[in-house]
């Protein structure tokens, strides 16, 4: 009985779905703000290209991912 108890006493830390998400979104973010500065010198050939798309949308995801990964982050106090 006493192990039972112990065992009802211990809290369980759920990691949130939305750090993950965090996660995903930053790594997906470096990786394409690192492709579109690639591309800045040597830009293809498209109508809009001088908007530079990737650079604005990567650094756009790695901004939200971090918040995400730092708003839900596990280790953090409520």
């Amino acid at each position: 009985m006493d192990l039972l108890v112990t065992h009802m006493r211990e809290k369980h830390h759920i990691i949130p779905v939305w750090f993950f998400v965090g996660v995903m979104l930053f790594a997906y973010g470096v990786l394409i703000l690192g492709s579109g500065l690639a591309e800045w010198s040597n830009p293809p050939h498209t109508v809009l290209a001088e908007l530079h798309a990737p650079v604005w949308w990567g650094a756009l995801l790695t901004v939200i991912g971090a918040a995400y990964t730092l708003a839900f982050r596990p280790n953090r106090r409520s």
